[in-house]
C-alpha cells in the first residue's frame, strides 16, 4: 500500500534532467582540470557547484519520498532502502577505481608506488565509505574515486534526517537554516571558495556544503515553496549552466555563496513546479537515470586522462582523448545503470520483501 501511494504520486522529471546536467558538468569540469588547471582559465569554472545542486535535490527528493511515510516504515527501512539505491555504485565505483589504477598505462606499478597494504585499505575505506587519504593523489579522502567524499556526506546528511530533521517542527527547521547558512558562509569566507570537501585538508567544508544545501531542499518541500510555471526545461537548463560556466576569479566566495544559498533553492523550486511531456520528458527521464551512474563511475578515466597529459602528448591529442573519455563516460553510466545498478537493485529489493513476508507469516 505504501508503494502505491509512492508510485502514484507525481514525479518531478524537469529535477531529474537537472540531476543529468549536473552530472555532466561534473566529468567535464574534472576533464577541464586536466586541460586547465587554472580555474581562472577554465570555461567550466564553477562545475564543483554541482555537487552543492545535488545536495539540494537531496533534501527535496527525500523529504517528499518519505517525509509522509518514514514514521511508518521506520528508520531501519528508511536506510535499507538508502543502502539499496546508494551502495551498488558505490561498489562499483571502487572496482573501477582500482582497475583504473592498475591497468593505466601511463603510470609505474601502483604496488611498487603505494604498497598492498594502503590499496587494500583504501579499497576497503571506500567500500565503507570512510575517508582514507593514504595513496596520496592529491590528498583526495576517496582516493580509488574522488567524488564519493559527496557520498559520504550523503550517508551523513541522511542520518541527520532520520534521526534529527524528519522530527523537528518548521520552526525549528528554519533556525536550523540560518545555522547551516551562517556555518557555509563562514567556510566561504574562510576558504576563499566553495571547493572543499574532497581532500584531507578541507573535508570538513563539505559538512558546510551538505548541511545547508539539504536543509535548504527539505525547507522548500515543507514550507510548500514550488513555483507553478510554464517554463521550459530548456530554461532551467541554461539557467544552471550560467552557474557551471561563469569565471572564477580569486576569493570570489560570495558569488559562489550567491549560487548556491539563492539560486540553488530556487531552481529546485522552479523546477519542481513545471512539467515535461513527449520528447522534452524522455529526455528528462535518460538524463535523470545516468547521472548517479555517471557521477559514480567517470572519476578512474580522469586519473588515467592525467597521467596521459603527464607524457606531454600535445594539446590537440590531450584534448582529442579527453573528448573519448567524455562520451565513453556516458555510455559506460548508461551500461552501469542498464546491466549492473537496476538488476542489483531489483534483486536487493526482492530480498527484502522476501525476507519481510517471511516475517510477517
Amino acid at each position: 500500500m505504501q508503494q502505491e501511494t509512492l508510485a502514484s504520486k507525481p514525479h518531478y522529471e524537469v529535477l531529474d534532467g537537472l540531476r543529468g546536467i549536473a552530472a555532466i558538468a561534473v566529468v567535464i569540469f574534472h576533464c577541464y582540470e586536466i586541460l586547465t588547471p587554472d580555474l581562472t582559465q577554465s570555461p567550466i569554472a564553477h562545475g564543483f557547484l554541482a555537487v552543492d545542486f545535488f545536495f539540494c535535490l537531496s533534501g527535496f527528493v527525500i523529504a517528499y519520498a518519505y517525509d509522509s511515510r518514514i514514521h511508518q516504515i521506520g528508520v531501519k527501512r528508511f536506510f535499507v532502502n538508502r543502502l539499496i539505491r546508494l551502495q551498488p555504485l558505490v561498489l562499483l565505483g571502487t572496482a573501477l577505481g582500482l582497475a583504473g589504477l592498475f591497468l593505466d598505462p601511463f603510470t609505474t606499478s601502483p604496488v611498487q608506488e603505494f604498497g598492498w597494504g594502503k590499496i587494500i585499505i583504501a579499497t576497503v575505506c571506500s567500500v565503507l565509505m570512510l575517508p582514507c587519504p593514504i595513496l596520496g593523489r592529491y590528498e583526495n579522502v576517496f582516493p580509488l574515486n574522488a567524488p564519493a567524499w559527496s557520498l559520504s556526506m550523503e550517508y551523513f546528511i541522511n542520518l541527520v534526517y532520520a534521526f534529527v530533521l524528519v522530527r523537528i517542527t518548521k520552526k525549528l527547521l528554519l533556525v536550523f537554516l540560518a545555522i547551516a547558512i551562517a556555518f557555509i558562509v563562514w567556510t566561504g569566507w574562510h576558504r576563499g571558495n566553495l571547493l572543499g570537501g574532497w581532500n584531507d585538508i578541507t573535508f570538513a567544508d563539505g559538512y558546510a556544503r551538505v548541511l545547508f544545501s539539504f536543509i535548504a531542499g527539505l525547507v522548500v518541500y515543507r514550507f510548500r515553496l514550488t513555483i507553478k510555471n510554464k517554463l521550459h526545461f530548456v530554461f532551467y537548463t541554461i539557467l544552471l549552466a550560467v552557474v557551471f560556466l561563469f569565471p572564477h576569479f580569486e576569493n570570489d566566495w560570495l558569488t559562489e555563496i550567491l549560487f548556491v544559498v539563492v539560486l540553488f533553492p530556487l531552481l529546485v523550486a522552479g523546477g519542481a513546479g513545471t512539467h515535461v511531456s513527449g520528447r522534452v520528458k524522455k529526455i528528462c527521464t535518460f538524463l535523470g537515470d545516468i547521472s548517479y551512474p555517471l557521477y559514480m563511475t567517470h572519476y578512474w578515466m580522469i586519473w588515467i586522462l592525467g597521467n596521459y597529459a603527464a607524457t606531454s602528448p600535445g594539446e590537440r591529442n590531450l584534448y582529442l582523448f579527453s573528448g573519448v573519455i567524455f562520451i565513453t563516460t556516458i555510455v559506460l553510466a548508461w551500461a552501469s545503470l542498464r546491466f549492473f545498478d537496476e538488476p542489483v537493485r531489483k534483486w536487493l529489493t526482492m530480498k527484502i520483501k522476501g525476507k519481510i513476508s517471511n516475517q510477517q507469516s
